[in-house]
């Protein structure tokens, strides 16, 4: 099939990964679990199991680009992702799609330095941060060692249509069109990047496509970092309502994480919200001319999806 690409993963990247793809006539192929993803005349949606390399080949024969946009439960990042990982670098080793890893910014730690930017030292210590560290090591290696091509893109915190599991999604879109207070991680206060969803399949589609990127981390293209009280400003203000913003104590987490598994990972990753947060993206959007939707922009875009849903 000339010019076909296959996305692992239905989720919101990969659901609007599929739908960039398909609305410029690209031939798609959606794997998850179930068969689930978007429907679209030029989509084709396959249920496999994405540790199963003998049946991804099968998926991924003659395809030019596979994107990586699996997203097993949280709490079972370090076991979950290995096999998913390797399964998919065999796959494009075997078949020579060009592998992109959807990617975040745990690998860099507590410690990273701000704003973060693609070269910088990956010494997160944490369970999640350490298996997200290693995925890119070995990706960027296989590639340099020429066993395969690959690429990624790390986002931040993703909002957007579609988003609904995650910082900014179901906890805080429906009180905000209810008018409702938002409660929030870390400080409100501090400067805090987060990834708008069309800029991150945008950027995915891009770095599939360009030769430059094969071999390098990129950053998705962030509007300038804001507070986390200002974005919920912005997302409030997109939907003609007025929201308080409160924090939730550390304790809170503590105590609620010797009961609830969510509750008990997110410490790890406090600091992302305690501290300044911030990602560089110059690199991204000079190699590529991809610049990020305005936060407004974004906002409204976000307001109308979640309408919808209740609708």
């Amino acid at each position: 099939m000339q010019n076909h690409h296959v996305v692992v993963g239905a989720g919101p990247t990969g659901s609007a990964v599929a739908r960039l793809l398909a609305e410029r006539g690209t031939a798609v192929t959606v794997v998850t679990r179930r068969g689930s993803g978007p429907e679209h005349p030029q989509i084709s949606r396959q249920p496999a199991d994405a540790t199963d390399a003998a049946r991804l080949r099968e998926l991924t024969a003659g395809a030019t680009a596979i994107y990586n946009c699996a997203n097993p439960p949280y709490t079972r990042w370090p076991t979950a992702w290995p096999p998913i990982h390797r399964a998919l670098m065999a796959v494009a080793e075997n078949t020579g799609a060009v592998l992109v890893m959807m990617d975040n910014l745990y690998a860099f730690g507590a410690a990273a330095s701000m704003p973060m930017r693609e070269g910088d030292e990956m010494q997160a210590t944490g369970r999640k941060g350490a298996v997200r560290a290693m995925m890119a090591r070995e990706l960027l290696a296989a590639h340099a060692n020429g066993r395969l091509r690959a690429t990624l893109a790390r986002a931040s915190d993703f909002y957007g249509p579609g988003v609904r599991d995650a910082a900014f999604g179901e906890r805080v879109l429906p009180r905000v069109l209810a008018g409702k207070k938002v409660s929030l991680l870390g400080d409100l206060d501090v400067p805090h990047s987060t990834t708008y969803v069309p800029d991150v399949a945008r950027t995915l589609v891009a770095i599939a496509e360009d030769e430059r990127a094969w071999g390098l981390p990129w950053h998705v293209p962030n509007a300038p970092a804001r507070t986390q009280r200002q974005l919920v400003e912005a997302l409030a203000n997109a939907a003609g309502t007025s929201v308080q913003v409160a924090a939730v104590p550390r304790a809170a987490i503590t105590m609620l994480g010797m009961v609830v598994p969510l509750m008990r990972e997110l410490r790890e990753t406090w600091y992302q919200f305690e501290l300044p947060w911030v990602s560089d993206s110059t690199l991204t959007e000079a190699t590529f001319g991809l610049n990020a939707t305005p936060v407004d922009e974004a906002a409204a875009a976000t307001v109308d999806w979640w309408r919808q849903q209740s609708s």
